[in-house]
């Protein structure tokens, strides 16, 4: 039976060419980026021209760009080395929408005496700009807002955060490894400080990521060793998986998002045919990719392991939270009632779905729900 996948969300598939790309740097080009021979030389110089691909891609230096091993060390290197820098400073905002690793340092950082702001959001996922004005204090530090959600898919206005926090004189980071290529990002314009960045949501690779830093801001490191990476991340640098990210870059076209938001949107017409559906997010400013929708009076968990049975596979909301049992903080936060929220699945496709895929998908998951309600005691 053909396998579907749409949990692009969660992980891409490896581009072929960035695997190929990757592979000399495991068994023949395997040197150390901080030797001082030809081995460690040719090393160094594939990181650095990763970087400046990198940098170009965000409108950034190449210097302002450090890399990590995924979003998780760049959120949490972001939050927590700025707040070590800044003592001075004990006052974070962020949104109550946050992935996982902005919240939880957050909730760290809070038994540690700093005050977090947690900004509610509408119906949409939207943050209220109002409000973020409001909040900002002369003890604030940072404003962490997401760029386009993980779960609905909503996409902040993040020129205008950018804006006020630049006016009222406070740092702002963004997490945009989901919106990484298929969103527009320019970090001089949209006056962004710090940007969390990561491979494997753009076909690259698991296991690296890059966190954007401004020049001239300060930060303490987390990890403490050689001092690479401009003495902010310590240690050896994961060459292959910072060569395969750069080359998911090189290969991320804009026509790519295009032919994602098309398909994207013939699925959502497709469902929104299904009687008791409900588009969950915003319907406008949505990622090219993400569909969250609720179907009344079933399980989300449900449709996700029958539809698994016919080898489409989707998700009910983050693969980082997909252990808890808890309903979806995202969904909670936009005021849905906890039965609503558990009948909501994610669906999240990449540029390698076809139009075939998408129409038996939508034809399966349709013959699904009825057979769900079939078997259900309420009725829509």
């Amino acid at each position: 039976m053909e396998k579907i996948y749409l949990d692009n969300a969660a992980t891409t598939q490896v581009d072929e060419r960035v695997a190929k790309t990757m592979m000399p740097y495991f068994s023949e080009k395997f040197g150390n980026a901080s030797s001082k021979h030809s081995f460690g030389f040719e090393a160094k110089k594939v990181l650095e021209d990763s970087r400046e691909i990198i940098a170009k891609s965000i409108n950034a230096e190449p210097e302002e760009i450090i890399f990590t091993s995924g979003g998780t060390e760049s959120n949490n290197l972001a939050l927590k080395g700025l707040i070590f820098s800044n003592p001075e400073k004990n006052h974070i905002i962020t949104s109550k929408i946050e992935h996982d690793s902005v919240l939880n340092p957050c909730r760290w950082l809070e038994k540690r005496g700093i005050k977090i702001t947690y900004l509610g959001v509408d119906k949409e996922g939207f943050i209220n700009l109002e409000e973020l004005k409001k909040s900002i204090t002369s003890k604030t530090l940072l404003v962490s807002i997401i760029h386009a959600n993980n779960e609905i898919g909503t996409i902040q206005d993040i020129e205008k955060i950018g804006k006020i926090c630049r006016e009222k004189k406070v740092l702002f980071h963004t997490d945009a490894c989901q919106s990484y290529t298929k969103a527009k990002i320019d970090v001089k314009k949209q006056n962004i400080d710090l940007m969390t960045l990561n491979a494997h949501k753009i076909h690259g690779p698991k296991g690296v990521g890059a966190l954007y830093i401004r020049k001239g801001i300060r930060i303490t490191p987390l990890l403490h060793g050689g001092g690479h990476e401009n003495n902010l991340r310590s240690g050896t640098e994961n060459i292959p998986g910072i060569v395969g990210f750069a080359e998911a870059v090189k290969i991320s076209k804009p026509e790519h998002a295009e032919k994602m938001r098309k398909l994207r949107d013939m699925l959502i017409n497709s469902m929104l045919k299904i009687p008791g559906t409900k588009l969950n997010g915003a319907h406008e400013k949505r990622l090219c990719n993400n569909i969250n929708i609720s179907f009344s009076n079933i399980e989300g968990e449900a449709v996700c392991d029958y539809m698994n049975s016919y080898n489409i596979f989707l998700s009910t909301g983050s693969a980082c939270s997909s252990k808890s049992l808890e309903p979806s903080h995202v969904l909670a936060s936009l005021g849905m009632p906890e039965i609503q929220a558990n009948s909501s699945v994610r669906i999240s496709l990449s540029r390698f779905n076809t139009e075939k895929e998408i129409k038996r998908a939508a034809e399966i998951l349709s013959d699904v729900v009825n057979k769900l309600r079939g078997i259900s005691p309420f009725k829509v």
